[in-house]
């Protein structure tokens, strides 16, 4: 997590072209269209909105939920806001991916157990020639 809030705030950093502490319209679409570290953050930041102000159509209504003080740009209050949520996200679903996993081991354990047990069976089936058990 120490990285991705890291990556976060550089990513703000690299955004904020006149270092003004807040990110305006023009600067995020000048970041997107060709700063490719920006992008990749923003693709894989796990927050829906922040995602979306890479595709032009959704970037008005992006920053409407974005930027919660309506001053028309994003603050670094309000980017750090979006970044939690984006955190928790991935976190969100990166527990639900072990839990998936975890769940597919078990059945992967019993179904060899059951198939390790009848095979056992079989062998000491032929085994006991005279079924003395």
């Amino acid at each position: 997590t120490g990285e991705f809030l890291s990556a976060a705030a550089k990513c703000f950093r690299l955004m904020d072209k006149d270092q003004s502490g807040t990110i305006s319209i023009d600067e995020i679409v000048k970041s997107v269209k060709s700063d490719e570290e920006v992008i990749k953050f923003l693709r894989n930041c796990g927050e829906e909105n922040l995602q979306f102000l890479l595709h032009p159509p959704r970037l008005a209504k992006a920053l409407e939920v974005l930027d919660t003080d309506k001053s028309g740009e994003l603050d670094a209050k309000e980017w750090d806001e979006a970044i939690n949520r984006g955190l928790a996200k991935r976190i969100e679903d990166l527990k639900a991916e072990q839990e998936r996993r975890a769940r597919a081991e078990a059945a992967a354990d019993e179904a060899f157990s059951a198939e390790f047990l009848s095979m056992a069976r079989m062998v000491f089936d032929m085994i006991d020639a005279d079924e003395s058990g």
